[in-house]
């Protein structure tokens, strides 16, 4: 099944996909932030050091289900695997845009 994202949602998906820490990054706006495992990452820099960490610590795949509209965000149902307790796992990725960028993405 094909999921049809907004073209920044779609590159984050497909840098995370391929490993590419910096190209995920450049998906977000020069002050965007990634709610994740309680912590928050300003920036592209700080967003490029957590992709990366998080793959080291995870070896992780992350595969979009689904995406829904709701409350002026876009949802994508995603299926996490990799090295942590509970995988596979159905999580939240809940992204604000502004046009071309991700100004933010929560994972609950």
């Amino acid at each position: 099944m094909s999921i049809n994202l907004p073209k920044p949602i779609a590159a984050y998906f497909a840098a995370e996909k391929a490993g590419d820490a910096g190209a995920l990054a450049r998906c977000f706006a020069s002050n965007g932030v990634v709610h994740d495992e309680g912590g928050s990452f300003t920036g592209r820099a700080a967003i490029e050091q957590w992709n990366t960490t998080a793959r080291a610590k995870y070896h992780h795949i992350v595969v979009p289900l689904s995406a829904s509209d709701r409350d002026g965000a876009i949802v994508v149902l995603c299926r996490v695997a990799g090295e942590f307790p509970g995988s596979p796992a159905e999580l939240q990725h809940v992204f604000r845009i502004d046009g071309e960028q991700i100004m933010s993405l929560e994972i609950r």
